[in-house]
């Protein structure tokens, strides 16, 4: 009997840790849009998220944001927070120590990676960690420059390696590239030069190990099938057993008539994605499958769309009146399980 009662103990904890391995961890991209504090910054190009400026930006609305923030990101992967946070258009680093300190983030205990950036606006890239399961190596910033060598003024892309859950080696990009806001045409010359970059950095990591395991995230300002996602960062379609050295766009598996991470008018988007390295698919140790990718898209960040029908982002202002929501990007994430 005793024997008995040992063996089906052994069953039990053998299936409740392959459990815990399959929920695993989860990594998270989101575009907090315009995740300002309120003050002036003489250096930045910052006045209208100020009390005086054009949105009446105030230390009530930024403390209320921040909240919703957190809110987001407690919500993206159930009863645990992320392992990893990725974020751009944070405006500097008391804002996200803010956001670690004055929200219910404050349990998971996050660590910040971050450096302010060229951008005019004085908008960056940073990466939340938490230290109990991710254990950074090392990190860098690339800029993208113009043709005569100066840097120009836009997000860099960060980079970060760690351990994982004391395993494996995680290589992480995070981007936030070149807008359309001057014009479809007139940008996308700088978001391939972004493409071309990244690229450049994931052939060197490449080039040492072969089988790095690479998560590739952020707001792209390019469709999966845009040419500096497709041709200049060779990124594509899972379409067989995975090569160590490509790169695959996760995200491709998300098209459909109303799914995106942002909506212009009446037509959805997918600029934030996720792409990986196959040595991340079906690999030992960590490891992740393409339907572990998704868009989060909780009730609570819609709201109707009056104009062009169906739903439409809550966002924290429409035009210039302020509404208290979100931002105008869903975040993705990526699940992470060990084997």
């Amino acid at each position: 009997m005793r024997n008995k009662l040992i063996f089906i103990l052994f069953i039990f904890l053998y299936f409740e840790l392959h459990a815990q391995n399959e929920n695993g961890f989860s990594v998270v991209f989101y575009n907090v849009e315009n995740l300002f504090d309120w003050k002036d910054d003489p250096a930045t190009e910052d006045d209208e998220f100020t009390p005086e400026g054009a949105r009446h930006w105030t230390y009530n609305r930024f403390e209320q944001r921040i909240k919703n923030t957190a809110k987001v990101l407690i919500n993206t992967n159930g009863w645990d927070t992320p392992a990893l946070v990725g974020l751009c258009e944070v405006e500097n680093r008391e804002v996200l120590e803010r956001l670690n300190n004055e929200t219910p983030l404050k349990r998971t205990g996050y660590k910040i990676i971050h450096k302010e950036s060229p951008d005019p606006r004085g908008i960056d890239v940073a990466l939340l960690y938490n230290p109990d399961v991710f254990y950074p190596i090392g990190y860098d910033y690339f800029p993208l420059r113009n043709d005569d060598g100066s840097v120009r003024q836009t997000r860099e892309i960060l980079y970060v390696s760690g351990i994982l859950a004391g395993l494996d080696t995680l290589h992480v990009f995070i981007n936030h590239w070149p807008s359309r806001y001057s014009g479809l045409l007139e940008t996308r010359p700088w978001r391939n030069k972004a493409a071309t970059l990244l690229r450049e950095k994931v052939d060197s990591i490449l080039m040492v190990h072969q089988h790095a395991k690479i998560v590739i995230m952020g707001d792209f300002n390019d469709q999966p099938e845009d040419e500096s996602i497709q041709r200049h960062l060779k990124a594509g379609e899972l379409t067989a057993p995975p090569k160590p050295r490509k790169l695959y766009n996760l995200s491709l598996g998300w098209a459909a008539p109303d799914v995106g991470t942002l909506k212009y008018q009446s037509q959805w988007n997918t600029f934030d994605q996720i792409i990986v390295s196959g040595a991340l698919l079906g690999a030992k140790g960590i490891y992740t499958k393409p339907g572990w990718a998704t868009i989060i898209d909780n009730a609570f960040l819609f709201e109707q769309d009056e104009r062009y029908g169906g739903r439409k982002l809550k966002r924290t202002y429409i035009g210039y009146t302020y509404n208290g929501g979100f931002s105008d990007h869903l975040p993705v994430k990526l699940k992470l399980g060990t084997r």
